[in-house]
């Protein structure tokens, strides 16, 4: 946890790290009491994670707040998962690159025999050779680097399971049932999911939805050294007054 005032948490994604926060921790600390952690690898489903999430917020806010609940790529699905469950514990959702369903399901099918094949000393040369495609065009080369140290410690099996939960996620149908206030935020130079499509669609089928396009980003926005999650925050809560 940094910082004071009401309750923020980031919700990892793929990479299972809340470390992969640290611009945007810094730029919300004086506003909020930000709280990030890291995904458990064992964990077979998403109920599992959904439970553990519960857990990090009965010790970090233990007066039961209602809590600004950010979530990127398999964070946003497990954020918005953790909302219909738990809604009186969410008082604004913000999903970064997400989607309701990865279509078509033979990209996690071949993500997951791709992971058992390949020697896992190789991951680290994989992610160094990808880094341009997942992050932002502008993102700096020492973000770059910094990330691929704190991804450095992700394990296979961590990879492999959120991937196999993956091919049992759909929220689809679900989406009408999103009560809490969301703001979808896409990025138009994603190319590791289509962001904007998906976020088109969900933000159309969840009652209080905003969608916002974010121009010239990748996949991996949060490290842009432009990205203010603060200000989009402050923005957001200007149009819905």
């Amino acid at each position: 946890m940094q910082g004071e005032g009401p309750p923020l948490i980031f919700v990892p994604g793929l990479d299972g790290t809340g470390l992969l926060f640290y611009r945007q921790v810094r730029l919300l600390s004086h506003r909020y009491r930000v709280i990030t952690y890291r995904l458990r690898d064992e964990a077979p489903d998403m109920a599992t994670l959904v439970a553990d999430i519960s857990r990090h917020l009965d010790r970090t806010v233990p007066d039961g707040s209602p809590v600004v609940m950010v979530g990127e790529s398999f964070g946003g699905a497990l954020a918005m998962t953790f909302a219909l469950a738990h809604p009186e514990r969410v008082r604004e959702l913000v999903i970064l690159n997400s989607f309701a369903r990865i279509t078509p399901q033979i990209k996690l099918h071949l993500a997951i025999g791709g992971l058992h094949l390949v020697p896992w000393r190789t991951m680290q040369l994989v992610r160094r050779l990808t880094a341009w495609r997942l992050q932002s065009p502008h993102t700096h080369r020492d973000d770059i680097q910094r990330f691929l140290m704190l991804t450095s410690s992700t394990t296979r099996i961590g990879y492999l399971n959120r991937l196999r939960i993956l091919t049992q996620y759909d929220l689809r149908e679900r989406l009408p049932e999103l009560k809490v206030p969301t703001l979808y935020l896409a990025a138009d130079q994603d190319h590791l999911i289509p962001s904007v499509s998906q976020a088109t669609f969900m933000s159309a089928r969840a009652p209080q939805a905003r969608m916002r396009l974010l121009r010239g980003y990748g996949h991996g926005c949060f490290l842009a050294p432009d990205m203010d999650l603060n200000q989009l925050l402050q923005e957001w809560a200007d149009t819905r007054s």
